[in-house]
């Protein structure tokens, strides 16, 4: 009896899932959808303060036409895909979805997403291409189709303290770029402070393993080959790259960075280390700006000297030829197979990101949220322009939005690629006596390759039993 109860209780697990999903579903539902207007359900994972900023798009959205009403439903929490595939299963899918996992092409493989070209019209696809970033088209694209629009891109880049740095070099201003990466190290090490046993106070500079993805296209790699479906992780650039990050392991000791890092943790109230003085420089994202800005109006309202702090493009090693300024994420919406109202979606997508003539619009949500625009159409907005000129740490974050920015590649699979590469490069950086960068990228590449081989031949199997 045992081999068949096992796969029963999954049965049930599933089906008493899927039937608390749709009663949540049900519980969030409400009277106010107007009898001669459409109703579109868009599930998204915002929650605190950005959670009242995306109510208020949605409440600007149903007010700017008569066809439409969106219900926003938070639905925060990991299994985003296990949910979406039970609603689709169950045949009651949300409308759209707003997601910033890379979960692209997986989904697109499933056959669970709709094509943006389904949805817009052949003149609006041939004007989205080129009012689209780069950095936006590459995010949203698999196997050369857009099924994701992009409504915020999220861009990494050194942010730094300026009046430690101004200080410890002895100058009075820092340039706006650093010239290479070997200056990075040189103030890297100026500003590190140890106890007098030898101990981190203060850490200049700490790579960390997961923005491996930065560094190894700022070196010039890529991790891959696309035309070829081959994985290029251990390739020289991002080897090299790996190499240099543990140059920090080396001279400071596995250990101690092990400790130093569970420190960050520890801070109160989850403080942006930068603000701790925990560090001179640290790579982080946009959204950052606002601890920032906090701190030094508290420090102001204290009558204490403000700190000032300045934001640096990722730097590239003496000699580098990569036309790669980094890596980018981001948020994006998708439709799935079997939404009830897809083309409401896609009115609701193009107002938000600004497409169509929403432009201003979109500008009004980007400054509210402190959200990057995926189009050089929404930046050069008044509205927007304004919220750059008040706010000049965020302002170089829209700058290098534009520049060369390269996302994890859009195969399925693409959260074991993240995870396994991050994997390796953890074990560069946290063990005492790592295997050489070469032998760990090697082994990554390795199973990275076996496991996406495993999805395109049974996909090939798939095809041939049709």
């Amino acid at each position: 009896m045992n081999e068949y109860r096992k796969p029963l209780l999954v049965g049930l697990g599933i089906i008493l899932l899927t039937m608390m999903i749709h009663a949540r579903l049900r519980s969030t539902r409400n009277d106010r959808v107007p009898t001669d207007r459409e109703e579109v359900v868009f599930w998204h994972f915002w929650g605190g303060a950005d959670r009242q900023v995306v109510e208020t798009v949605v409440e600007r959205f149903n007010a700017s036409q008569q066809q439409f009403f969106v219900r926003a439903i938070a639905m925060p929490g990991n299994n985003l895909d296990v949910k979406l595939f039970l609603a689709v299963t169950g045949s009651d899918p949300p409308d759209l979805i707003n997601q910033d996992d890379p979960i692209i092409a997986d989904w697109a493989y499933r056959g669970i997403l709709t094509p943006l070209d389904e949805l817009a019209s052949p003149q609006e696809m041939k004007q989205l291409q080129p009012w689209l970033l780069p950095a936006a088209q590459r995010l949203g694209s698999y196997q050369g189709r857009l099924y994701a629009l992009c409504n915020g891109l999220d861009i990494r880049a050194l942010y730094y303290n300026a009046s430690l740095v101004e200080e410890k070099l002895g100058v009075d201003s820092l340039p706006r770029e650093l010239p290479n990466l070997a200056r990075l190290d040189e103030i890297a090490h100026l500003c590190t402070e140890l106890d007098d046993q030898g101990q981190p106070l203060r850490m200049g500079y700490l790579p960390d393993s997961r923005r491996l993805w930065a560094w190894g296209v700022v070196f010039g790699g890529r991790f891959y080959d696309t035309e070829n479906q081959q994985v290029t992780v251990d390739t020289p650039p991002i080897i090299a790259a790996l190499d240099w990050m543990t140059s920090y392991r080396r001279r400071y000791g596995a250990d101690t960075i092990q400790a130093f890092r569970q420190g960050d943790q520890s801070l109160p109230g989850k403080i942006f280390p930068l603000l701790a003085n925990r560090y001179a420089m640290i790579m982080d994202g946009q959204w950052r700006y606002r601890d920032i800005a906090a701190a030094q109006a508290l420090e102001r309202a204290a009558g204490k000297p403000v700190t000032r702090y300045g934001v640096w493009p990722l730097p590239k090693p003496a000699g580098a030829t990569s036309s790669a300024d980094g890596w980018v994420n981001g948020n994006f919406f998708l439709v799935p197979r079997g939404a009830n109202n897809s083309q409401g979606a896609w009115a609701f997508m193009k107002f938000w990101s600004g497409f169509a003539g929403h432009e201003s619009e979109a500008a009004e949500t980007c400054r509210q949220g402190g959200w990057i625009p995926a189009s050089q159409q929404v930046i050069k907005q008044p509205v927007f322009q304004q919220f750059l000129s008040a706010e000049p740490l965020f302002a170089r974050f829209v700058e290098l939005a534009t520049s060369d920015q390269v996302p994890t590649p859009l195969v399925p699979g693409a959260a074991m690629f993240q995870r396994t590469v991050n994997q390796a490069a953890e074990k560069g950086m946290s063990l005492a006596s790592p295997p050489s960068s070469t032998h760990l990228l090697q082994q990554a590449d390795r199973e990275i390759q076996q496991h996406l081989d495993r999805i395109h031949s049974h996909r090939a199997t798939r095809r041939q039993e049709r």
